[in-house]
């Protein structure tokens, strides 16, 4: 399905019926990337609605001439979730940029906001205070087999490079890598436009929404200790800081997380009743 917006379209698909939660990928993917490993954690928790959209830029959703930044980003996105949800209450997921694009949302539709879930989320900073990149298991061989952009990709974003883990990211991060709009992604907009020209939180001093943040202690990416400033802000946080598990933390320990994101759903099902 496509949503129109001022600055281009947003592609999305929607799962089940029940309380809407509004879930964002990371930079360079699409919703698939997602929904993969989403959609088993509802078989047992009905009552959620999952709208799943491509970023801007990213997967079939379309920007126009004048997209340029983050803030326009963050514009798209709320305009289809005022066009999609108008009036609602509703949750957010974001893992890594799309983390981010949730602050962004939490940040302008507080009031409409009941709970939110941050997996590896990309903070308002401008360093990072990351780990040294550790490598836990490399297989040399099936690297030698792949090809410059598929090698590249794998070896950036993942501490277990062996076939298993290899064969998840071909199904999962592969597919939404292929449709990305690179002349957007590669342009000089992250140097000029990266950043929200307004700090998501800023002159707030609690968000009462029930929070999950899920990092990854290998995480050479987005970190994890720069996002303790986030249990500043949400009193009602489960803060979890998984070892073995790097960006993609959601593949290097998908049941952990997914036991956390259950526990978010229970905290969330009861905030809603």
């Amino acid at each position: 399905m496509n949503c129109l917006v001022t600055k281009g379209r947003i592609h999305y698909a929607i799962e089940g019926t029940g309380f809407p939660i509004v879930i964002m990928h990371s930079m360079g993917t699409d919703h698939r990337s997602m929904k993969s490993w989403l959609e088993p954690i509802f078989e047992k928790n009905e009552g959620f609605q999952r709208i799943y959209i491509d970023l801007p830029a990213h997967g079939h959703s379309l920007v126009n001439e004048d997209f340029k930044s983050s803030d326009d980003m963050l514009s798209n996105i709320i305009e289809f979730i005022d066009k999609i949800l108008p009036n609602k209450i509703f949750s957010l997921i974001g893992f890594s940029y799309g983390g981010y694009m949730a602050q962004g949302v939490l940040h302008h539709k507080r009031h409409e906001v009941k709970s939110i879930c941050l997996l590896a989320t990309a903070l308002h900073f401008e360093t990072r205070n990351l780990p040294n990149k550790i490598i836990i298991t490399k297989d040399t061989k099936l690297l030698d087999e792949l090809d410059d952009d598929s090698k590249r990709a794998f070896e950036t974003l993942m501490i277990y490079q062996d076939r298993e883990k290899y064969h998840t990211f071909l199904d999962e991060i592969q597919p939404g890598r292929l449709l990305a709009n690179r002349d957007f992604l590669l342009s000089k907009w992250r140097e000029n436009g990266y950043f929200f020209s307004e700090e998501p939180f800023a002159g707030m001093e609690e968000l009462s929404q029930p929070a999950s943040i899920i990092v990854g202690k290998q995480d050479a990416i987005c970190g994890y200790k720069d996002h303790l400033i986030l249990l500043e802000k949400f009193p009602y946080a489960t803060y979890a800081v998984l070892d073995q598990a790097g960006h993609m933390l959601h593949i290097d320990q998908r049941e952990i997380v997914q036991g956390l994101i259950k526990n978010w759903l229970g905290r969330t099902f009861s905030a809603v009743k």
